[in-house]
């Protein structure tokens, strides 16, 4: 056994990379605690809505919810298990929010869902490819420094963002500013108190530097919930119930097992049906769109969590870049395979990072964890979107401090640091920030007559993000 655990070390570099076998473990508990949420989200964005033949996934005529909930599991499981062996980095991976509602609202409503999937497949392929071709890995060596720490600082406003909007705390309104506190500006929600709660403990305990302070948050902020719950009779959020639980509502499940099989879907995607339901030039708008999306919310995630745990290198580059992004792009394709959208690595992996985790045997526990959550996945939904919030919020904070080493002073790379720091999360999108930072630096270099201080391979991804951000206008143009 002690062969065993040595082996374990050296091929995870666990004791290399200053970490222990207990930080990881909490680690890869803390990040699927604060990811489980895709688990059920992912279903009710993709599974409830029909494609142009008003069908459900799954040839169904009515959603297939518990057998997307089984494989969007799985594939999360498989692949952040495979991101730890391989890319030995603490990220791990799941159905990316943001694709998956573009892939259902824009894709699925012009062709079947087969089609859909099968335009996500290919994306996963394309990605692949640039990896293998070192296409990939290119765009990372070009791009400066400081925009790179912008990245993560970024992710930081991003991921702060997400916590308060999913907690309830911060929230859209229809008239008058765009966002407002609470409800109608007041903090009158039994879950607003929960998450409030769950904050204020989850700070003291990461400022008194507790070991498994995010995990200890996450779980006690639990509990509080069920109790809550059990007590004031809340009910889940609707219009009618504005101060209702968010997503889950917190209260022991009837059942803990609640098996389905994953592979259910696995035969149902169609790589070409696309291209002769819509005409080929939407179709390759579709999949430009996702690959842009995906290629670079995964840059700015890798970067972003990996300089948080202190993988990255004074090029801003990280160990075994290749095999994380090569694992990232089979990901995608895998999400198009088992029809659960494309699988790209999480932000919220920061919250492991945030716990200690160093390495990729973080990774492995949270995939195994959601392999158990196939056949556990009742007890996946007792915590609440305002459990997992306030380690969002925290891991926004820890992310930020990286913002000392920008220089301000340089307007030609402040500047668009600044841009990529508010557009994320003012977009909520990772890719717009990204291309905001890089269409902004080649113009400022371009105008100040520095075009050659820019990197061949900058210029290229500068303009892709421009035709990206065009693509509006170039539809309309084209009558899509």
């Amino acid at each position: 056994m002690s062969d065993f655990r040595s082996w374990i070390d050296r091929y995870f570099a666990v004791t290399a990379r200053d970490s222990t076998f207990a930080r990881e473990i909490r680690g890869g508990l803390a990040t699927f605690f604060t990811m489980a949420y895709i688990v059920v989200l992912n279903p009710i964005i993709i599974a409830n809505v029909p494609d142009a033949q008003k069908q459900f996934i799954g040839d169904g005529a009515g959603p297939n919810v518990a057998l997307v909930a089984a494989g969007t599991a799985f594939v999360a499981g498989i692949m952040t298990i495979l991101m730890g062996v391989v890319g030995r980095v603490p990220f791990a991976m799941a159905a990316g929010l943001g694709l998956n509602v573009f892939v259902a609202l824009s894709i699925a409503r012009v062709m079947s869902w087969e089609s859909a999937m099968g335009l996500v497949f290919l994306e996963g392929v394309i990605i692949a490819v640039l990896v293998l071709t070192g296409f990939r890995v290119a765009v990372f060596h070009a791009i400066p420094t400081q925009l790179k720490t912008a990245i993560s600082v970024g992710i930081g406003l991003f991921i702060a963002l997400i916590g308060f909007v999913d907690a309830g705390f911060v929230r859209r309104v229809a008239v008058g500013p765009p966002l407002e506190m609470g409800i109608a500006g007041n903090l009158t929600s039994w879950p607003i108190f929960v998450f409030l709660a769950g904050l204020l403990v989850t700070a003291a305990l990461v400022a008194g530097r507790v070991k498994g302070a995010i995990l200890v948050g996450i779980v006690g902020t639990t509990v509080l919930a069920v109790a809550v719950e059990r007590i004031a009779q809340v009910g889940r959020f609707s219009p009618e119930n504005p101060g209702g639980w968010q997503l889950n509502v917190p209260a022991l499940p009837k059942e803990i097992i609640g098996f389905h099989n994953p592979f259910g879907l696995v035969t149902e995607f169609d790589p070409f049906g696309a291209f002769s339901s819509v005409s080929v030039l939407l179709a390759v708008l579709f999949v430009f769109t996702l690959l842009i999306t995906d290629f670079f919310d995964t840059m700015g995630t890798v970067v972003g969590v990996g300089r948080q745990a202190g993988l990255v290198g004074p090029d801003g580059m990280l160990p075994r870049t290749r095999e994380v992004l090569l694992v990232d792009s089979v990901g995608a394709a895998a999400g198009g395979a088992f029809s659960v959208s494309s699988n790209t690595t999480y932000i919220e992996s920061a919250a492991g990072v945030g716990e200690g985790a160093r390495t990729g045997l973080a990774s492995v526990v949270t995939g195994l964890l959601f392999l158990v959550a196939v056949i556990f996945a009742p007890l996946v939904e007792i915590v609440p979107y305002e459990a997992a919030a306030p380690a969002l919020v925290i891991v926004g904070f820890l992310m930020m401090t990286a913002v000392r080493d920008i220089d301000f002073t340089d307007y030609e790379l402040a500047i668009p640091a600044f841009l990529t720091m508010v557009v994320m999360p003012f977009t909520y999108s990772i890719s717009n920030g990204v291309g905001a930072g890089f269409v902004s630096y080649a113009f400022i270099k371009l105008v100040r007559g520095k075009a050659r201080e820019v990197h061949p391979l900058l210029w290229v991804v500068a303009l892709l993000f421009v035709l990206y951000f065009a693509l509006g206008p170039i539809k309309a143009l084209l009558g899509f």
